[in-house]
């Protein structure tokens, strides 16, 4: 299947996905990369989370100046997995179809901006944070 996107140029948008989801192999997957039980892998790298009202285990995030929180397994300066060859099967799959709905949109803003590293900011906030000054 031909792609129309590459992950190279994108500062890893599904990585700030809140629910990313994770099953046993993918825990397991895990446990042999860092030599780990799957318990210790599970509770480690994993949290409780919840998809239609099941319980199920979600990969832990840490905080981003981009999205404000992505997963704790990407390098926040190179935008790169850091344990890409053990990384869940979610984010092997995704996006699932030729094409990435963020990737189309942040080239569009790219264009439009002028600057091929454009990236819009998420968070809401001013790069360095807010002054302090009532909006």
């Amino acid at each position: 299947m031909k792609k129309f996107f590459n992950c190279s140029n994108c500062p890893a948008h599904c990585c700030s996905y809140e629910h990313i989801e994770t099953n046993e192999q993918d825990i397991a997957r895990l446990a042999r990369h860092f030599g780990l039980d799957p318990e210790t892998a599970r509770q480690r790298f994993t949290k409780p989370g919840r998809r239609d009202g099941i319980e199920v285990r979600i990969m832990r995030h840490q905080s981003d100046e981009i999205f404000g929180s992505v997963c704790r397994f990407l390098d926040r300066d190179t935008r790169q997995c850091t344990i890409y060859d053990a990384r869940p099967g979610v984010c092997r799959a995704y996006p699932g179809i030729p094409r990435c709905g963020f990737y189309d949109f942040l080239m569009a803003e790219r264009r439009s901006q002028r600057d091929p590293e454009h990236i819009p900011n998420f968070t809401r906030q001013p790069p360095g944070g807010w002054s302090g000054e009532k909006r």
